[in-house]
């Protein structure tokens, strides 16, 4: 393992620049996160990059905001700019829950502390560095300010918000992955031009009188609803959102426009997705993986998570409406070369105490590696936020080929016991059957692979709902096809004599779910055995479908109502049905089926149970009748600590439930 040295990392203080030889910098960095030397964290990326472009950086992670604002001053100003970097999560997704609760510990800071970073961290960093040096140039990035680039529904003050350049004396914004247009940026600055004049830069956001727009308002551009307009009327912000939706989706993005307290937010169209050699560039930096030397004897949680994992490409086509991946990185699919992920495969496998598992051989959706439209003239054309919703496109190659190859490659290195899969699966592409039978077979390969050779006991899935009408306004497939995908889990874990778990993911309150939906979730996942653990209420951020259907109450879409659970007693209602077994919310449950006109799911959720003030855990009393549990013993128990038993034997390789008995293709996974 190399013993990495003081000057190994991006430099954090004065006296870091002095062991460099440096009397000045060229950009200044301040991170919310902590500083990890990892291309996990943005941070980092911006500052490696800029420093492999030949540029002086330095990085203050997390400064103190109060007092007299040393942190601020402790590097003086820079050549270029200062650029703000507020961490890898949206400041109040991290530190407050769904209910607006202060989060157990903030992943991004050392021993998870709450108090090193303020709520808005763009905005506060920008003042004071506009305060102390009104000349210099501040330029914000990363996920705050990428996702509240345009008028967007804020739920932490419920209201809706302008572009976040109105809130901040900042002089742009950079959107989106920012490697590129951080650089050129850096050049044009370094070159001599001044920031202001700097307004035909891609995926950029700045504000401007209508006179000064570069080549004035044209037929190409697309101009927005005001956004005093948008605050008289939520149709005009759902429709604002769709354009932006598209835009940021598109492999030929036009200019965006929307107005503001008489200016203009101008949005520049984004850079086309990277190539895979620029990408190859960005994680093939001289990265020391480790937290900054500052933080010994500090345990910084995010980076325990991803620690020994490994990222294998950029985007993500499913386009869920709850996620902001679209916004940020796109649906273009950009992969990494096998020679890239193999290099640092075996830089993790030098780490001292790496013991041979990697933890995640993954990206935003862990198998889209290698996957993008056969004809691309009509990928170019396309608006679609996603490739695979309401079906997969018919263009979309499938192929799982590549990806197989990626993990048969990384398992044979020396050093290597298993390489897991932490990222979540997409099972509608490994069901998907396309007329391609090279890629059918391809999917059934990988995945019986995936299950016997890279889950490490628990398999992360997200069928999120079960109510196809929810589904269909999450972007997400039928619950049908979850079942098919448990089915063959199920089979092949009994084939191969495993113990293995599937691990769902569900979400209430999601604009258009009723508690009738959340009542019937309940009683499916009960007929699976399922006791839930891994749920979420749903969160509205900022510059996502669902946030803006729920904040407006329209499909921004088909501009059609759509009911959502606002209040905090209407989210309670639909979120007591994922805890039905426990016997405190029993009588909650209950009532709430009878005041819904429901009461015959009582029966199905408690029939067999001993009635209320005798009840006891599930799977401690007779079985509901009609249950479909098979005769001769039953079912086994599973060992998922979602279900409600725990195992205590494998089931034999001869057992074959009837459900299994169909379909002579689901042998060959």
């Amino acid at each position: 393992m190399k013993e990495y040295r003081l000057t190994d990392f991006l430099p954090t203080t004065k006296k870091e620049l002095e062991l460099r030889g440096w009397d000045y910098v060229d950009v200044i960095l301040f991170s919310a996160d902590a500083y990890v030397d990892h291309p996990s964290f943005g941070a980092a990326v911006i500052g490696r990059t800029l420093e492999a472009a030949g540029f002086r950086v330095a990085i203050v992670p997390q400064p103190d905001w109060h007092g007299d604002y040393r942190d601020f001053k402790k590097l003086g100003r820079p050549r270029l700019f200062f650029g703000i970097a507020p961490g890898c999560m949206d400041s109040m997704v991290n530190k407050y829950t769904a209910a607006r609760r202060l989060r157990s510990e903030d992943a991004y800071s050392p021993d998870g502390r709450h108090d090193m970073r303020p709520e808005y961290p763009t905005i506060v960093y920008a003042k004071i560095l506009k305060e102390l040096y009104p000349d210099v140039p501040v330029v914000l990035g990363g996920i705050e300010a990428s996702l509240r680039r345009v008028s967007h529904y804020d739920y932490w003050s419920d209201s809706l918000k302008k572009c976040l350049l109105c809130y901040s004396p900042a002089d742009m914004i950079t959107y989106g992955m920012g490697e590129k247009v951080t650089i050129e940026l850096a050049r044009r600055l370094a070159a001599g031009e001044s920031i202001r004049d700097i307004r035909d830069l891609p995926q950029t956001v700045y504000l401007s009188r209508k006179e000064d727009i570069i080549g004035g308002i044209t037929d190409r551009d697309i101009v927005l609803h005001s956004h005093e307009e948008c605050m008289k009327n939520k149709k005009a912000q759902a429709e604002n959102f769709k354009n932006v939706e598209e835009q940021s989706n598109m492999m030929h993005a036009q200019r965006l426009l929307q107005g503001v307290d008489g200016r203009y937010v101008v949005i520049n169209p984004p850079y086309p997705p990277m190539t895979t050699e620029e990408l190859d560039a960005s994680f093939d930096l001289p990265y020391t993986r480790q937290p900054h030397p500052k933080y010994k004897g500090k345990r910084i949680p995010a980076y325990e998570m991803i620690k020994f994992s490994v990222n294998i490409h950029r985007g993500c086509f499913g386009g869920c409406a709850f996620c902001t991946i679209s916004a940020h990185q796109g649906k273009f699919i950009t992969c990494r070369s096998k020679e890239s992920i193999l290099r640092e495969v075996k830089q993790v496998i030098e780490m001292p105490d790496f013991k041979g598992n990697l933890s995640d051989l993954g990206g935003p959706s862990a198998n889209m590696y290698g996957m993008s439209g056969r004809n691309k003239n009509a990928c170019e054309k396309c608006r679609r936020p996603s490739c695979i919703h309401p079906q997969i496109c018919p263009n979309l190659n499938t192929d799982h080929s590549k990806l197989l190859d990626i993990y048969r490659s990384v398992d044979a290195l020396p050093g290597i016991k298993h390489s897991y899969i932490g990222s979540g699966v997409r099972y509608d592409l490994l069901l998907h059957r396309s007329k391609d039978e090279a890629s059918n077979k391809a999917a059934m390969e990988y995945t019986r692979e995936l299950i016997t050779r890279h889950v490490s006991g628990r398999l992360k899935v997200a069928p999120e709902h079960t109510s196809d009408r929810v589904l269909y306004l999450m972007r997400k497939p039928s619950f049908q096809q979850f079942y098919e995908f448990k089915r063959i889990f199920d089979r092949i874990n009994r084939e191969e004599g495993l113990r293995q778990q599937i691990i769902p993911y569900f979400i209430s309150s999601h604009p258009g779910c009723q508690e009738e939906d959340m009542a019937e979730l309940a009683v499916i996942t009960k007929n699976l055995d399922f006791h839930l653990e891994q749920v979420q209420d749903f969160t509205p951020t900022p510059l996502t479908n669902a946030t803006e259907t729920w904040y407006t109450g329209y499909d921004p879409y088909t501009l059609q109502p759509v009911f959502s659970a606002k209040t905090p007693k209407e989210k309670l209602a639909q979120r007591q049905f994922f805890f039905w077994y426990k016997p405190e919310e029993r009588r909650g449950i209950e009532q709430s089926l009878r005041r819904i006109g429901r009461p015959d799911l009582i029966a199905k959720l408690y029939s067999g149970m001993p009635p209320q003030g005798s009840y006891r855990p599930a799977g401690g009393g007779p079985k509901p009748a009609g249950s479909g549990k098979p005769s001769g013993g039953g079912k086994p128990k599973s060992y998922n600590p979602n279900f409600k038993n725990e195992n205590s034997r494998a089931k034999h390789h001869s057992e074959k439930p009837q459900q299994e008995k169909r379909g002579r293709n689901r042998r060959n996974f």
